[in-house]
C-alpha cells in the first residue's frame, strides 16, 4: 500500500499488473506475450516476434528504491514501469518489429 494524496493507504499495482499492462501493449505492436509463473522464481512476461522465432525475450518488473521498472532478462533497465509506452517502443525496437 502507498499513501495517495488523502493520505490514506492506496494499493500499489503489483509485478503481475505491470507485466499484463505491458504485455498488452506488445500485442498491439504485433508481438506475441505469455505471462510465465514457474513455482519459487518471479514472474516474467516471455515476448516473441512471430515473424522471427528466435527473437525473443523474458521481461520483468521489479520494483527498487526509485519505483517500478521493467528489465531485460540480461538485468539491465527498460523504462519506468508507468511509462507503458515507452517500455513496449523499446521492446518492440529492439525484437526487429517493423
Amino acid at each position: 500500500m502507498t499513501p495517495d494524496d488523502t493520505g490514506t493507504a492506496a494499493p500499489s499495482k503489483t509485478r503481475i499488473e505491470y507485466l499484463e499492462e505491458l504485455g498488452g501493449e506488445l500485442v498491439k505492436r504485433g508481438l506475441r506475450v505469455r505471462l510465465l509463473l514457474p513455482r519459487g522464481q518471479s514472474p516474467s512476461l516471455h515476448v516473441m516476434n512471430p515473424d522471427a522465432a528466435a527473437l525473443t525475450e523474458n521481461i520483468l518488473a521489479e520494483q527498487g528504491a526509485d519505483g517500478w521498472w521493467y528489465w531485460w532478462s540480461w538485468g539491465e533497465r527498460i523504462a519506468e514501469a508507468d511509462d507503458v509506452t515507452a517500455a513496449a517502443d523499446r521492446i518492440a525496437a529492439v525484437l526487429a518489429v517493423r
